[in-house]
């Protein structure tokens, strides 16, 4: 690949994701590459990004897209048709085909708000099927920035720039609008024991969220230690991603450290930005074998940060729920919105929570 025109690519796929990699920084990676050996993918990384970005947020968009640009693309896989079986003597047109129909559109509506954790083997790959047509994303936020156009202020610079080309005389007002950007969303998964039967269905709803929206999205898991999983669930092959994530959770199916979990990722992620102003959601049962305490001070650390925090508890969806769990009493007072996540339903009014947060 001309290095060049690589580079022409990823400034372009940095501006999709919301990188203001323009040409004059795009002129500056050029230049950069020139010093370097474009054959090391380590100096080409860090020859773009010191030239590319330029705000804190442009980082991880620059990781997700650097990755991407690396990985060659993929063969699309050709779909065989697949036939429509239809029941003998009911031919097109017919009240059999008509009675077919019905029936399966019964049996996805009750799949829907039937619990994921006690479906059957045959009805999971239908169960994946419509949880990974879900859409799950926030609304955008204003950044700082301005850009020309909109009626939110007078660009006096600009304005004056035109008028001394014009001799002094005076012209239209040139205005400003500010920028709007993607709000980053952040799902933290429990992954322990009493969260097994739910942890896959979860991270595949994450994996739904990765793929709307790859560089404003990002997922832990937590039980006994905090664990990214977000660039495991950029994979676009859903099984792959899937068994990326669990590879990479050393947790799996263990005790629950809420608290402790929460405050580390307070500490490594949340105070470096990816919680601030961003829509948090956490999926527990709020079963804590930890200080309650400390989840319900770190919960409140984390409501100063973030624009909303969701808390999803897939029994909510059962009748006689109550959250008297430690963990819930103790951080409830921080939580927005208290949602179900125990079916497919469940996980599409969660998506118009979020959409609405």
């Amino acid at each position: 690949m001309d290095p060049v025109r690589g580079l022409t690519g990823l400034a372009r796929s940095l501006r999709a994701a919301g990188v203001a990699a323009d040409a004059s920084r795009l002129a500056a990676a050029v230049g950069a590459l020139a010093h370097v050996d474009p054959l090391d993918p380590a100096q080409v990384y860090w020859s773009a990004r010191l030239t590319l970005c330029s705000d804190p947020d442009d980082l991880p968009r620059f990781d997700a897209v650097f990755a991407e640009w690396l990985t060659p693309p993929r063969p699309v896989p050709v779909m065989a048709p697949v036939p429509v079986e239809a029941p003998l003597g009911a031919g097109p047109g017919t009240d059999g085909t008509g009675a077919v129909e019905r029936v399966a559109a019964t049996a996805i509506e009750v799949l829907r708000t039937r619990d994921v954790a006690a479906v059957t083997e045959v009805e999971r790959a239908e169960l994946r099927r419509l949880i990974a047509l879900l859409a799950p994303s926030v609304g955008t936020r204003r950044s700082r920035r301005r850009r020309p156009g909109g009626r939110a202020g007078i660009d006096r610079g600009r304005t004056m720039r035109a008028m001394l080309r014009a001799g002094g005389e005076p012209l239209v007002l040139a205005r400003w609008r500010q920028r709007e950007k993607p709000r980053r969303l952040v799902l933290l998964v429990d992954v322990s024991g009493s969260m097994s039967p739910y942890a896959e269905w979860l991270l595949l709803f994450a994996h739904a969220a990765v793929r709307v929206r790859p560089f404003a999205t990002e997922v832990f898991t937590v039980g006994t230690r905090l664990t990214r999983v977000t660039r495991a669930l950029r994979l676009r092959d859903t099984q792959a991603a899937l068994r990326a994530a669990a590879a990479t959770v050393p947790d799996w199916s263990g005790g629950t450290r809420l608290g402790e979990s929460l405050r580390a990722f307070l500490d490594l992620w949340g105070q470096r930005g990816a919680a601030r102003n961003a829509v948090v959601v956490i999926f527990s049962d709020g079963w804590e074998r930890g200080g309650a305490e400390l989840l319900g001070t770190q919960a409140e650390r984390l409501r100063r940060l973030a624009h909303a925090v969701v808390w999803v508890n897939p029994h909510k969806g059962k009748d006689g729920f109550s959250p008297e769990t430690a963990g819930m009493v103790a951080a409830l007072p921080y939580v927005d919105a208290l949602v179900a996540g125990h079916s497919a339903a469940a996980l599409a009014e969660l998506v118009t929570v979020l959409r609405t947060a």
